[in-house]
């Protein structure tokens, strides 16, 4: 039996690429740090491996005999106190995994980025692989080190490991348990905590699709490419109305104008970084991502992948069911 390594598989994206291997006949094993929930990786047979992206010497001797890697783990938070455990596990952590999969022989490995390592055209088309961005085109420190890590990627590509990049877009759907920002869109609507939103847009996509995508880059996806895994691009009004469609709930009627937000930002991560220490209610990062359309043509994994791409309603609704029967949504709404 093949065996695959996988960061990451207590997270979103994660779960579901562990769950597809095994449902395909791996052996998984996957990295898990002291401390945290591995209960549905066991339930689904998946050998735990206790450790950290930090620790080579310890990552190395859990990834022996692993035929094919997925480094999907990454530090996702929009706001930090101390960037620096930010990049020392999404950039210092990736180059160990990489380090790792060439010394254990992995015959692919496939390398979990983001579409916000890539600039959306200024003219307002939709990006693609092949669009221009620099380190200080990056918002916030979670792109930043993730653009740095990709470029990391890239180096061992040229060493001649085997790595295919993927780059997904926003996932929605089960086992968003933190959950996800947005996940957390989807989770206020339902709490009715939405009462405006901002003019912004994303590329949205079934989580299950973004995991069959990493399955099929480690089978098919070309080494050194990069592949955008998503689907439909839809403003954040477009996407409320999808849901006010499939919840009978109304969507917000406001649009918040973006300076009196941005203000409101600037204040309110202030206050959190001098005196109260908390997350911020209103992150700045995400402000400032959200000044931009980030819209994506995903046509090349679709064509060259054989990436599935279900419709927009199907992800969401078992997105909404999922955090109706776990407990996220208020009794009664």
């Amino acid at each position: 039996m093949a065996r695959a390594f996988v960061t990451g598989a207590t997270g979103f994206i994660g779960y579901h690429v562990a769950r597809m291997l095994r449902e395909r006949g791996f052996d998984v094993r996957a990295l898990a740090r002291e401390g945290s929930d591995t209960g549905l990786l066991r339930a689904i047979d998946v050998e735990i491996a206790r450790g950290d992206l930090r620790d080579y010497e310890g990552l190395r001797t859990v990834m022996k005999g692993s035929e094919r890697v997925f480094h999907v783990a990454a530090d996702y938070r929009l706001w930090v106190p101390d960037p620096r455990t930010m990049y020392d596990i999404n950039v210092r952590g990736t180059v160990n995994v990489m380090k790792g999969a060439r010394e254990a022989g992995a015959s692919k490995v496939v390398y979990t980025s983001t579409v916000g390592v890539l600039a959306p055209p200024k003219n307002g088309t939709p990006g693609n692989e092949e669009t221009p961005a620099r380190l200080r085109d990056m918002v916030g420190h979670y792109k930043k080190s993730k653009f740095l890590a990709e470029q990391e990627v890239k180096r061992f590509v040229r060493e001649g490991c085997p790595v295919v990049i993927v780059n997904p877009t926003a996932p929605i759907g089960t086992m968003d348990r933190k959950p996800t920002p947005t996940g957390r869109i989807i989770v206020d609507f339902l709490n009715g905590k939405m009462p405006a939103y901002l003019d912004t847009g994303l590329n949205f996509v079934d989580v299950e699709d973004v995991a069959e995508g990493h399955l099929k880059a480690s089978e098919s996806g070309v080494v050194g490419e990069r592949y955008i895994l998503g689907n439909i691009n839809l403003t954040l009004k477009q996407f409320l109305e999808v849901l006010s469609r499939l919840t009978g709930k109304r969507p917000p009627r406001w649009k918040l104008p973006y300076a009196p937000v941005l203000c409101a930002a600037l204040i309110d991560e202030g206050l959190s970084r001098l005196v109260t220490g908390r997350e911020p209610l209103i992150p700045l990062t995400g402000v400032r991502m959200a000044r931009h359309y980030m819209f994506f043509d995903c046509s090349k994994a679709r064509a060259q992948l054989g990436m599935a791409q279900k419709s927009l309603e199907i992800a969401a609704r078992k997105a909404i069911d999922w955090y109706r029967g776990n407990g996220y949504v208020q009794r009664g709404l």
